[in-house]
């Protein structure tokens, strides 16, 4: 068994086992159960009842969190003419066409965490899909990251867009913030992922959709969250 820090079980001590609290408790400890000496980020974990053998049942998105996520990402702008002038002008990081394309393929850099592309550039990053795919990079149109309008998608990943996507087991994660956060800011972060989640329930799902909610600190203990707690 793995050996947990003094500061890990100390943070432990505060959470009782077994328990699942209401979001404004869950958003309260979570700050008070941090343990590394940096900022910490603050994650959701969801499990959801979902089948993903099923295409329809594959959830994948984006969201812009009112309140951002803490932190501020590099974003890469596949496109030419107008689109990539305006891709400049909403503060995208790099803009360029088969140049970005060529460096990434030649020089194996990936010296940005979004990449968004227009339409027509698509057919030529598919051969770079076998690079950027496993890196979670690749563009993609559920996502917001395939769009004509650039301009929109540049200042959303700058103001705070989260992608995500469930996986074999239909588990999401995703950052809601940071320990500098407010908790009056992460708790409307946290509404605002699982409003979405719920909108997004697949209408082929029997039974309990939502089977078990959690956040946490990096590194830091799992805190339940009671599971009816986003219910309207």
């Amino acid at each position: 068994m793995k050996k947990r820090g003094k500061k890990y079980v100390e943070a432990l001590s505060k959470i009782e086992k077994g328990k699942a609290y209401t979001k404004e408790e869950a958003v309260k400890l979570v700050k008070e159960t941090a343990v590394s000496k940096f900022t910490s980020s603050v994650e959701l974990a969801v499990r959801l009842n979902l089948d993903t053998k099923k295409a329809d049942q594959q959830l994948r998105g984006a969201i812009v969190l009112p309140n951002g996520t803490g932190k501020t990402k590099k974003v890469l702008v596949v496109a030419r003419g107008e689109q990539a002038k305006k891709a400049v002008e909403a503060g995208a990081d790099f803009v360029g066409d088969t140049d970005m394309l060529e460096k990434i393929e030649k020089e194996n850099w990936f010296g940005f965490d979004v990449m968004i592309a227009t339409p027509d550039m698509m057919p030529l990053l598919g051969k770079l899909g076998r690079v950027l795919g496993p890196k979670g990079l690749m563009p993609n149109p559920k996502t917001g990251t395939v769009t004509t309008d650039v301009e929109k998608a540049v200042k959303e990943v700058k103001a705070g867009r989260v992608e995500y996507r469930t996986d074999s087991f239909g588990n999401i994660h995703g950052i809601i913030g940071n320990t500098d956060f407010e908790e009056k800011a992460l708790l409307e972060n946290l509404e605002a992922f699982m409003a979405v989640l719920i909108k997004t329930k697949p209408s082929t799902v029997k039974g309990d959709y939502i089977k078990n909610i959690s956040i946490a600190t990096t590194m830091g203990p799992g805190i339940k969250i009671i599971t009816n707690s986003f219910d309207k």
